[in-house]
């Protein structure tokens, strides 16, 4: 990603404006995550720092994002020594990828201190550390996370910057310096020698730089005085830009839709292979592209113990089921036992004791051939005959029962595989609560107690068709079994994909006859709102509410329907997004 030095220039600049507001409130979304609220005459404003690996920033956000009911430790670490401090700084060491934020605060004693929050921005390095006014480390968000780089980052500890390799600021660095450290640097392809000569870039800006220098490619060293110039140029362009804050943020996505970069500049190293999208601001710019992958993450890593759950759970049954399965194909024997027992009770006068089989011919066939028998020598003919029969009752009687035991398994994999789609597609705290809720109430979860808060239900969510009909889909397997068998009427549409966990839907009609355009979109939705999201094409059944039935004792979200038609037809997340209602 480009979260480069550069970039959190930019995000300096958008934040400097709001210095002498107060902190009003922190929060602590996640483990890996922080949210400032600061207030000042011109409103509020929120600032989040982040430190996964993969999603370290720092920047202003307007997007909300659910907390916990009980701060961790760092959190109100903050909050006390934090808490009503006055934002007066915020700093950067060139193009370092450390910002720091000064805060003006009152201590215990009731002295004015100034604390400073290190937001380390360094891929797995990253980290968020509050120090005091004598520059000792007061705790950090990630403890002694850097001691690879031979620093301690305990508490008490004075702080130390990550070691820095000397390489040129390209906002200050004049034509003579850069074409030396080139010269200096060893030969190689012009990007990755840009890179390892200036501080604060990605490798995305330098690909930008060398491709406006030469479009074919082109080696550090083979530089001929026009391409040396146009570098030159380019470079000097992009420290103006930073300068001057004439920014152009983008966010780059392939044609598929899927989010690739984001950057400060029009890129035109990826011609027609990308779609370029302008952004406003460097805050929005990281809201858009962070927001919807975070959320999954955040998710994940709060639902963990339920996937963990849920996948033995499924993956145990999945087994029983195949072992059960095999034990009902075996008891397929059954009926050449019962012929077995039939033929030597017919035949009893034919046969000795002490003899190891039987010659008998098989009446129940027309051409009436010769079949050995395998006889106990031990045995009477009779008892013989008696065993076989034996064998044909027990048989019959474990493929009855295996038959029962297959069926309840394979409605109770049905049943947590709808739960696991419904997880997968959580999107608040609020969602899990409910489907720990219903999995406590199946037996899966120990009993929420008394003490904890009754989980409210978030209502469908709701969508429009273009020709008007309001289409419902529910969020869970209660909420599936509310919308379907208590809320809908019985002349409206169900809709559920074929043999697939997903969403029950309901396409409300107010006793009109559906357009094939909204049973469609209806379909759709119901597509989008199931495990095959991504399949290219997924089947969909539809019926008349009055046709969905619930059987006794059945799990919550599973029904019985009949009278159904079945469309063919791909998830459409852009028509989704276009059908929610706004009403």
């Amino acid at each position: 990603m480009a979260f480069d030095g550069a970039y959190l220039h930019a995000v300096q600049q958008e934040i400097e404006p709001f210095l002498g507001a107060r902190v009003e409130k922190i929060h602590q979304p996640s483990r890996d995550e922080l949210i400032l609220h600061l207030r000042s005459f011109q409103g509020a404003v929120r600032i989040l720092i982040s430190i996964a690996g993969d999603s370290a920033r720092i920047h202003l956000t307007e997007i909300g994002i659910e907390n916990p009911a009980s701060p961790p430790m760092f959190c109100m670490l903050l909050r006390k020594h934090l808490g009503g401090g006055k934002f007066v700084a915020v700093r950067q060491d060139g193009l370092e990828r450390i910002l720091f934020l000064d805060f003006d605060c009152i201590n215990e004693l009731g002295d004015s201190v100034r604390l400073t929050l290190a937001c380390e921005v360094m891929g797995r390095y990253s980290n968020c550390i509050l120090i005091n006014q004598d520059g000792k480390i007061i705790d950090s968000l990630r403890r002694n996370a850097d001691i690879t780089r031979e620093r301690v980052l305990l508490s008490g500890f004075p702080y130390e910057m990550p070691h820095r390799n000397q390489r040129l600021n390209f906002l200050d660095t004049d034509d003579a310096t850069i074409l030396n450290a080139l010269l200096l640097a060893p030969d190689n392809e012009l990007a990755k020698a840009l890179l390892s000569v200036f501080e604060g870039v990605s490798p995305l800006l330098t690909r930008e730089w060398a491709y406006y220098t030469c479009k074919s490619g082109i080696r550090s060293h083979e530089l001929d005085k026009n391409q040396k110039e146009r570098l030159l140029y380019i470079i000097h362009r992009t420290a103006d830009m930073l300068k001057n804050q004439e920014y152009q943020f983008h966010i780059l996505t392939t044609p598929e839709g899927n989010l690739k970069d984001f950057c400060f500049f029009r890129p035109e190293q990826y011609g027609n292979l990308m779609l370029v999208r302008p952004v406003d601001s460097a805050g929005k710019t990281l809201d858009m592209f962070y927001s919807q992958r975070d959320l999954k993450a955040r998710m994940k890593q709060r639902a963990n113990d339920l996937f963990k759950l849920l996948m033995t759970r499924i993956e145990r049954i999945t087994r029983k089921l195949a072992n059960q399965k095999q034990e009902l194909s075996e008891t397929d024997k059954m009926n050449q036992n019962k012929l077995y027992g039939d033929l030597l009770s017919a035949n009893l006068y034919q046969i000795q004791k002490g003899d190891n089989f039987a010659k008998v011919m098989n009446f129940y066939e027309p051409s009436c051939p010769e079949i050995l028998i395998p006889l106990q020598v031990n045995l009477t003919p009779a008892q013989n005959a008696q065993k076989y029969y034996t064998l044909y009752r027990k048989a019959s009687t474990a493929k009855q029962k295996l038959s029962e035991q297959i069926q309840q398994g394979e409605q109770e994999l049905a049943y947590l595989e709808s739960v696991f789609d419904n997880l997968t597609r959580a999107e608040t705290e609020n969602d899990l609560l409910l489907l720990r809720e219903e999995l406590a109430q199946q037996g899966y979860l120990k009993i929420r107690t008394q003490k904890q808060k009754p989980v409210k239900q978030a209502p469908p969510m709701v969508y429009q068709s273009e020709d008007g009909f309001l289409i419902l889909v529910g969020r869970n397997n209660r909420q599936n079994d509310q919308l379907t068998l208590k809320q809908a009427s019985k002349q409206d549409i169900w809709l559920h994909t074929q043999n697939i966990p997903g969403s029950h839907v309901i396409l409300v009609t107010e006793g009109k006859e559906p357009s094939e355009t909204a049973i469609r979109q209806a379909a759709v939705l119901a597509a989008y709102h199931s495990k095959a999201r991504d399949s290219a094409q997924v089947p969909v059944d539809f019926t008349r509410v009055k046709f969905v039935k619930k059987p006794n004792g059945a799990k919550p979200g599973m029904v019985i329907f009949t009278n159904q038609q079945t469309l063919y037809l791909k998830p459409d997340k852009a028509l989704c997004e276009k059908l929610e209602y706004r009403g």
